[in-house]
């Protein structure tokens, strides 16, 4: 593709993982990319756990997204070592799989529901008893009633894989602009820049809107093309594992408590990290006290001992979420525009797979198979057919109305 005589190959509008992630492998195909955000490397990425959960996180109605899921967790240690040697960096991988616990007959009943849906998913999880999820990790509650042990659920940091992410643009030769775009710039039918909020202009053949949950909110898009994209708060906390404590967990732990889930994921420099709420609350990103309680509350009744660890960061973030929890990716009905946004809950996990994909559909103009049923047309109104003219109305000579109709 061309480099444009005043502008950019690609702009890429956001600058979390998933803005990273296409504009690194977009510079890595030859494309001048630039990428316009306040503080490249925040964002969602600031508060979420890290988990790469494709098994785990399996919900009833997400078959489709699953295959993505599980495509990008198996990139996942080939993208880390091309990354961290890309940038120098650490990103905080970790394979120490994972262990989903019940704590009551009820949770115990829903678990097992979950892992007859993995089996017949054909996926890889193992059926444990209570005493065998405590020998795995002995700080458990001695109430803990059964588990899921999935080996292949890993983790990675996401503050430092944006922070290997931010680096490798830049040795890719990736422009950054650090500051708002306020407006898509719309040039006869055709996505052509955006502006920003100094009042400065930036050109590009094509723009990718990687805005997470902002990303419906760029003045200037077409209605008809707006990505459905809404906030989804959730709270964080971070607590230190002292060295006398170690080692506190050896791989996340994840429950159900009270209907409620939370997780616990520890780092192997020591930090522990707790979540996630899930509040449909629009753009607040408060903290609160009865956030902060009940994460607390419930991962001392999966893990007791965490109570006397301390208590070092609390945070809330907005997770981007589309109406089917699914992403937003490719080409949209605007010539010049693609979407890279929607990931929901998996926008970590989604890093090495999204990179490849809009590599792919910037260079072609398509996207690869792997990805089509997250096109943004899956949520554009089929247009609806005009009413006939007078004259198609009208029987044409020689037929009466029946046979008009069956000729059409």
């Amino acid at each position: 593709m061309r480099i444009s005589a005043d502008g950019s190959d690609v702009l890429v509008v956001g600058g979390g993982v998933i803005g990273l992630v296409t504009a690194w492998r977009a510079a890595q195909r030859g494309l001048g990319v630039t990428l316009v955000d306040p503080e490249p490397g925040g964002g969602a990425a600031r508060v979420a756990a890290g988990m790469l959960a494709a098994v785990t996180e399996l919900h009833y109605g997400e078959q489709m997204l699953l295959g993505l899921n599980l495509a990008s967790a198996a990139r996942y240690p080939e993208f880390v070592a091309e990354l961290e040697e890309a940038s120098g960096r650490r990103t905080g991988f970790r394979a120490c799989g994972t262990l989903s616990v019940a704590l009551d007959s009820d949770d115990r009943a829903h678990l097992r529901d979950l892992h007859a849906l993995q089996q017949r998913s054909g996926l890889d999880s193992e059926w444990l008893s209570g005493r065998e999820c405590r020998r795995l990790e002995p700080m458990l509650a001695p109430g803990v009633r059964g588990g899921l042990r999935v080996d292949g659920d890993h983790q990675v940091d996401p503050r430092r894989l944006a922070s290997a992410l931010v680096t490798a643009c830049e040795r890719a030769g990736v422009s950054f602009r650090r500051s708002w775009a306020e407006r898509l710039r719309v040039t006869h039918g055709r996505a052509t820049g955006v502006a920003l909020r100094d009042g400065s202009e930036l050109p590009a053949d094509q723009v990718v809107l990687a805005g997470g949950s902002l990303s419906g909110r760029l003045a200037g898009i077409p209605e008809a093309v707006l990505p459905p994209v809404r906030p989804v708060k959730g709270q964080v906390l971070r607590l230190t594992v002292p060295a006398a404590y170690a080692p506190f967990l050896s791989r996340t732990v994840r429950a159900v408590v009270r209907g409620s889930h939370v997780y616990l994921v520890p780092r192997a420099d020591g930090e522990l990290v707790v979540g996630a709420t899930t509040e449909e609350l629009g753009w607040d990103t408060t903290v609160t006290a009865g956030g902060v309680y009940e994460l607390l509350r419930d991962a001392h009744e999966l893990v007791p001992g965490i109570t006397e660890l301390p208590l070092t960061e609390t945070r809330a973030g907005l997770r981007p979420a589309s109406p089917d929890n699914a992403p937003l990716l490719g080409p949209t009905a605007l010539p010049g525009l693609q979407l890279a946004t929607g990931h929901h809950r998996n926008g970590v996990l989604l890093t090495p797979v999204t990179g490849e994909v809009m590599a792919h559909a910037l260079t072609t103009g398509e996207l690869p198979e792997v990805a089509r049923p997250f096109a943004p047309s899956r949520f554009t109104p089929a247009p609806r057919p005009l009413p006939p003219t007078a004259a198609e109305a009208s029987p044409r000579p020689g037929t009466t109305p029946v046979q008009q109709e069956q000729s059409l």
